[in-house]
């Protein structure tokens, strides 16, 4: 195995440029807040519901584009060092590490936190933490994998390119 295959303390790593860049294109941009898929909260930017400081984005906030480039690193960099945290021990790859922060990106820390990804990767079980990747895919109650919905179906289009990467780093 070469030395960019070699999984690695979560602590040493952070999001790869790529990583963070599919992560905003995947989240897309919006300076005024919206409610993006029905039961959601108000997001901002790239995809963020909260400030640095906590404070819930609220409808009607406004924002430019250098701000949220900002913001969306800082609540980055804020959600690795919670990752981390709670993966003591375990070493992943630089592609794992990225989809799993995109994932964190997109449901919070707090989902992580309680999410069978996590029980799985503190075990060892680097595939099926992968494959726990699909559970996900779920938006205020409805199945966004149901073929041809037009609610949600972006929510099941993103878990399944997560889950195909994380499985080719395997």
């Amino acid at each position: 195995m070469n030395a960019a295959r070699q999984r690695m303390a979560v602590a040493l790593l952070s999001m790869s440029a790529a990583g963070f860049g599919a992560w905003k294109l995947s989240e897309g941009f919006t300076d005024t807040a919206v409610i993006p898929t029905q039961g959601d909260v108000p997001t901002l930017g790239h995809g963020s519901t909260r400030y640095e400081d906590g404070r819930p984005v609220k409808m009607g906030d406004t924002i430019t584009a250098a701000r949220a480039e900002l913001l969306a690193r800082n609540l980055n960099s804020q959600a690795e060092k919670q990752f981390a945290a709670s993966l003591p021990g375990v070493k992943l790859h630089q592609v794992e590490f990225d989809v799993y922060m995109d994932f964190i990106g997109q449901y919070g820390i707090g989902n992580w936190r309680a999410s069978s990804m996590r029980r799985d990767l503190l075990a060892g079980n680097y595939g099926q933490a992968c494959t726990d990747l699909l559970k996900y895919r779920y938006a205020a109650g409805f199945d966004c994998s149901t073929p041809g919905n037009k609610r949600c179906w972006g929510v099941w289009t993103r878990q399944l390119e997560r889950h195909a990467k994380c499985k080719a780093a395997q």
